[in-house]
């Protein structure tokens, strides 16, 4: 009984310390005096698995000037301690004179304080690194909040190698996982295949140029998001039209290996659905 009683104890006890994460996060990052934008509004969000952290993050001061990046991160349930890393600029919209910085953050959980008990907050810190490799990007401190609906509404249409161009279907895929990963290679001969990458729109990978190394991404999809789109775009012929990809497909414990091919007339198209797991 004793022992009963201290295992739900201990049980509760690492519920209450262990916080889920998940989900939107905003605030307002700083920079250095003189910087592009001194001050510009920052949202993560975070998908965790365990104690993996991925995302994106949008940097932006509106809707004009915005820089999107994705992240990878560590988790550690015992201290609520978050570190992310972003692994590089997806798209960007910004002046031709300023330069990105890829940050690193080192954030802790803290809830209530203040007049709203019920409150989340990420604190800590952030470094960065310019991706010019030439600029500087002064260190600084970062407090986020929890919030229910992403406030990035970016404003800039479509290109028309997405909108004049009829995508092909190639496969619809069931998934009952969360994250999805997609790894796109040259298919064959390295040919200087550059293609884009848009998930239901959204521009996740811009003008990347295909080799043996691969170019990489994550989505997202759960019930709130059962269905998503994603349209590989040729940016141009290659050495040896059309443009073809291979592409690697990684969901929970499933894998696929697809061929896509773009030119002119015609993008690739891939079709995930949401089945909730049994």
């Amino acid at each position: 009984m004793r022992s009963t009683f201290l295992y739900l104890f201990l049980l509760v006890a690492f519920a209450v310390q262990a916080q889920d994460i998940n989900g939107i996060w905003k605030g307002k990052l700083v920079m250095a005096p003189g910087s592009c934008f001194p001050v510009y509004n920052i949202e993560l969000q975070i998908q965790v698995a365990g104690s993996r952290i991925t995302g994106t993050a949008y940097h932006f001061s509106d809707s004009a000037n915005f820089v999107r990046e994705n992240f990878e991160g560590i988790y550690n349930r015992d201290s609520n301690q978050v570190i992310i890393q972003e692994n590089g600029i997806i798209t960007f919209r910004i002046r031709e004179d300023c330069v990105p910085c890829v940050k690193k953050y080192t954030l802790s959980y803290h809830k209530g304080g203040g007049n709203v008990v019920t409150e989340e907050q990420l604190r800590g810190g952030w470094t960065g690194k310019a991706t010019d490799g030439k600029t500087i990007c002064d260190p600084g401190t970062l407090v986020l909040t929890r919030f229910d609906r992403s406030s990035f509404k970016p404003d800039f249409k479509l290109p028309s190698t997405l909108t004049n161009r009829k995508a092909e279907l190639v496969k619809e895929i069931l998934v009952d996982t969360g994250t999805i990963t997609m790894d796109f290679y040259d298919n064959g001969q390295i040919d200087n295949d550059t293609i884009s990458v848009y998930a239901n729109g959204i521009t996740v990978v811009s003008n990347k140029r295909l080799s043996t190394k691969p170019v990489s991404m994550t989505i997202h999809i759960d019930l709130k998001r059962p269905e998503q789109e994603v349209i590989m775009v040729g940016e141009n012929l290659g050495d040896i039209p059309p443009n073809t990809a291979l592409m690697i497909v990684n969901c929970g414990d499933k894998r696929y290996q697809l061929y896509l091919t773009s030119d002119e007339k015609k993008n690739a198209m891939v079709r995930f659905k949401y089945v909730p797991p049994k």
